[in-house]
């Protein structure tokens, strides 16, 4: 699978390893999935809602700890009560970004049951949760202590905003370090 190994090139004078790794956006429908990769990938936030179908792939390459790494991002469309998440899109991936919208308790259900979808298909790799719209604070449905049970086979927990960018670029980088060790 090229998204998830190494390429080496032995042209000119070095020896250039560049390591893809294939990440999927795991959550319910508008928890603000291809918002978190707008805003990491292209520092932009839009309030339109556009619905992702299928899935929308963007790559960007990042620095963690001095290693170089070009992540292969699958913003997959949200799960709801028409449609679920497929096997085939998640199978290969070296972790994943679980969202979760603060606001509407229901998305912590879905990401529960896409968390348990990922360790049937790709068994345990790594993951971070992420509580998005932390500038929507004072409206939020869910507390830490609900969403820290999602993270207990290891996940880490992050809140986010996609509108002001906070947590966002930390959220990737950290998967990033946690693939790469």
């Amino acid at each position: 699978a090229w998204w998830c190994g190494s390429f080496r090139s032995t042209a000119g004078s070095e020896d250039v390893t560049m390591v893809h790794k294939k990440i999927c956006m795991l959550g319910g429908f508008a928890v603000g999935k291809t918002s978190l990769v707008s805003r990491f990938v292209s520092s932009i936030f839009s309030d339109k809602y556009l619905s992702t179908v299928g899935v929308k792939v963007d790559k960007k390459a990042v620095s963690v700890d001095g290693r170089d790494c070009t992540l292969m991002i699958w913003d997959v469309y949200g799960q709801d009560d028409f449609q679920s998440v497929q096997h085939s899109q998640i199978r290969g991936m070296a972790g994943y970004l679980l969202v979760v919208d603060g606001t509407r308790r229901a998305t912590l259900d879905t990401a529960q049951k896409l968390h348990e979808l990922a360790l049937q298909v790709v068994g345990e790799v790594p993951y971070i949760v992420v509580l998005n719209k932390a500038d929507l604070a004072a409206d939020w449905e869910i507390d830490d202590t609900a969403v820290f049970k999602l993270a207990e086979r290891g996940g880490r927990v992050l809140r986010s905003s996609a509108k002001t960018g906070e947590g966002v670029e930390e959220a990737f980088q950290l998967l990033t370090r946690s693939m790469l060790d």
